[in-house]
């Protein structure tokens, strides 16, 4: 829906208009009626509209008035000018100031909706011209392989969530179904021969890396057993396993191995060392295989190379770890920040779910529980709240967290120490918006007699953005900045006429109005009566 605005001075001629078009149904959606260009720019500038239809003839700022300001501030907007027979031909001429369509008054519902559906097209090119997907996609096309492989490294090097793990493999067509997942790492130990490769030393490693990665390819492509892409040098297989009974997929993946380690050692006459990892339950613990796997390869320099290591053959105590990791982190910090109190304890309750019952040594669940403490108190920190505040005088966090008696007990002392913490931020939140409001109100009180007042200048003066300040005062106030200005001037107004004997031009400049004018016209729009008719009664 492309937002519009209308605007003309006589309320009748907007209510013909308003009730004769369904705007939805072609499009759009009315966010604003105006009765002049003043009124009009405010609108704008709140809500940004795609198009504008308005009368030329209006007080205060006319229709073309009001289409040189808009081309100024906000060039993309469409405008469409009413107009008598008149005027037409002097609106025609206005061919500099972003005028699309011109409709004569009175305007039938037929004649405007035309003119609507043409200034509709005309948008919708302009946004298909923008996006041009059919560039993207052709762009994306050819990047797949690059991203795609960018995606495995990503894969095996960070933690990723099961959800965005598969979201991306059908995206890049990687088959990662399966109950049980293991990684193998291929390092090229070193040539037997080398007599039919005439090159230099640089264009040879590239070229043996190659050739052990299609022939890699090649098995695994024909055994339908995962997928194998080049990491640092070395050739990754991520395989996936719909089996479940740990002996059944070693001795499966150990076969496929040893395929690719003879084949290697038979058709380009050099060795390979493999180090496989961990078989996992989860695609999201796919790094941690990845890195058993590397650390099975380090003990080729004990047990030799040429052959295949598998990580649990020498560690068996590594089947299971207790890891904080950057998602728990970021989890954590968002709850404290900006969650809800049911948020915190469902985030804190997750970092401790399963890991009881996890068979690690002990200093790896102080480790763990230290991680979790030490995020919390960073989160604190980097929000100013006062520590003291929190846990009293004297306080020392870690002996604290020793002398608890088991995992509950310091689940709910995170608990409640995080739940304070997001306490005294909304406190804090809500202590300055209500500062900000109160600076607000002071400086208005203070400078609403400057006629250059505006939202702008109240944001350089409280070093903010005029979109935060517009939520903010609006949410504390219940009523917009523009409201508030032109309320405390027109309560000033009516102090000044009836206190004192100013003519209605000389309280207009007194109280901020540039134009004696529009002062007449706002106040009696608030007050229903004008400031002479306001005066003698």
């Amino acid at each position: 829906m492309y937002k519009l605005i209308l605007v003309d001075d006589e309320e009748e001629v907007r209510n013909g208009i308003t009730q004769k078009i369904n705007w939805e149904l072609y499009g759009f959606k009315l966010v604003g009626e105006a009765e002049n260009g003043r009124e009009a720019l405010e609108m704008a500038e709140i809500f940004t509209p795609d198009v504008v239809i308005t009368d030329i003839k209006m007080p205060f700022m006319d229709g073309l008035q009001l289409s040189e300001v808009l081309k100024k501030k906000f060039p993309t907007i469409k405008i469409i000018i009413l107009t008598g027979f008149d005027k037409f031909e002097y609106a025609r001429n206005a061919v500099k100031l972003n005028v699309v369509e011109y409709a004569l008054k009175p305007v039938s519902s037929k004649e405007l909706i035309e003119v609507l559906l043409r200034v509709k097209s005309q948008i919708d090119e302009e946004m298909l011209k923008k996006e041009d997907m059919e560039v993207l996609k052709e762009y994306y096309i050819k990047s797949l392989p690059i991203l795609k492989e960018k995606f495995l490294t990503y894969l095996i090097t960070s933690k990723l969530k099961k959800e965005e793990i598969q979201e991306e493999v059908k995206n890049y067509n990687i088959n990662l179904n399966g109950n049980r997942f293991v990684v193998a790492v291929i390092n090229i130990d070193y040539k037997i021969t080398h007599q039919n490769l005439k090159m230099d030393n640089s264009n040879e490693t590239d070229l043996t890396k190659f050739a052990v990665f299609n022939i890699v390819e090649e098995i695994v492509y024909r055994n339908q057993s995962g997928t194998v892409f080049i990491y640092n040098n070395m050739i990754v297989l991520i395989s996936p396993f719909l089996e479940e009974d740990r002996d059944v997929i070693f001795n499966k993946i150990q076969s496929i191995l040893e395929e690719i380690r003879q084949s290697i050692k038979k058709y380009l006459e050099f060795t390979i060392t493999i180090g496989l990892g961990t078989i996992v339950n989860e695609v999201s613990g796919i790094a941690d295989s990845y890195q058993n796997a590397i650390y099975a390869l380090d003990y080729r320099f004990i047990m030799g190379k040429n052959r295949i290591i598998w990580i649990e053959d020498i560690e068996p105590s590594s089947k299971e770890k207790i890891v904080f990791d950057e998602i728990m982190e970021h989890d954590l910090r968002s709850s404290i920040k900006v969650g809800t109190e049911a948020e915190i304890i469902k985030t804190i309750d997750s970092l401790f779910y399963q890991r009881v019952d996890i068979n690690v040594p002990i200093r790896h669940y102080q480790i763990y529980l230290l991680e979790i403490l030490t995020t919390i108190i960073k989160t604190a920190e980097s929000l100013n709240v006062d520590m003291t505040y929190i846990f009293g005088e004297n306080y020392n966090l870690f002996v604290e967290l020793y002398g608890f008696n088991d995992l509950n007990e310091v689940k709910n002392w995170f608990e409640h120490i995080s739940i304070k913490i997001m306490n005294y931020i909304i406190k804090d939140r809500k202590d300055s918006c209500t500062l900000l409001v109160e600076k607000t109100m002071a400086y208005i009180n203070k400078f609403y007699s400057d006629s250059s007042i505006n939202i702008n200048s109240i944001c350089s003066y409280l070093y903010i953005s005029p979109t935060y300040f517009s939520f903010i005062f609006k949410r504390e106030t219940k009523m917009t900045f523009i409201n508030y200005l032109t309320k405390i001037r027109l309560d000033a107004s009516k102090d000044l006429i009836k206190t004192t004997k100013m003519k209605s031009f000389e309280i207009a400049y007194k109280v901020g109005y540039a134009e004696p004018n529009y002062f007449s016209y706002c106040f009696k729009k608030k007050f229903g009566i004008s400031p002479s008719e306001y005066r003698n009664n």
